[in-house]
C-alpha cells in the first residue's frame, strides 16, 4: 500500500485546510487510517484516526472540535478537515494506514506500517 498526503499550505490563524490521503495498491476499506504530525524539534504526535469501517474516530485533545477525519466518496481517499487553525498546528502532517489495529491502539504510530511522505502545514499568527 502506498500513501500520498497532500493539501498542506501556508494559512493564517483561523483559516481552514483539508488534507487528503490517497492510496494506491489497496483501498481504505481494509485499513484503519491515522493522521500524525511532527513539528520542528518535537516528536511525532497523534492527531486523528479512523477505524477500518469508520465506526470509531479518535482525536487528540488539542484538535478535538476543530479537525474531522473522514473517508472520501470513493474507497481510496481519507480527508482531514482542519478548521480554526492555530499557529500551534504548524507541522508536517503524515497519514498512515494499517490492518488489524485494535481501536485502543489507533493512537499509536508504531501500529501503522504504511506511511505517506508528509505535507507541510504552516499557520501564521
Amino acid at each position: 500500500v502506498q500513501l500520498q498526503a497532500s493539501g498542506g499550505g501556508l494559512v493564517q490563524a483561523g483559516d481552514s485546510l483539508r488534507l487528503s490521503c490517497a492510496t494506491s495498491g489497496g483501498t481504505f476499506s481494509n485499513y484503519a487510517v491515522g493522521w500524525f504530525r511532527q513539528a520542528p524539534g518535537k516528536e511525532r504526535e497523534f492527531v486523528a484516526a479512523r477505524s477500518r469501517n469508520g465506526g470509531f474516530t479518535y482525536y487528540a485533545d488539542s484538535v478535538k472540535g476543530r479537525f474531522t477525519i473522514s473517508r472520501g466518496n470513493g474507497p481510496n481517499t481519507v480527508y482531514l478537515q482542519m478548521n480554526s487553525l492555530e499557529p500551534e498546528d504548524t507541522a508536517v502532517y503524515y497519514c498512515a494506514a494499517g490492518q488489524g489495529i485494535i481501536t485502543s491502539s489507533l493512537r499509536s504510530p508504531e501500529r501503522y506500517p504504511y506511511w505517506g511522505q508528509g505535507t507541510q502545514v504552516t499557520v501564521s499568527s
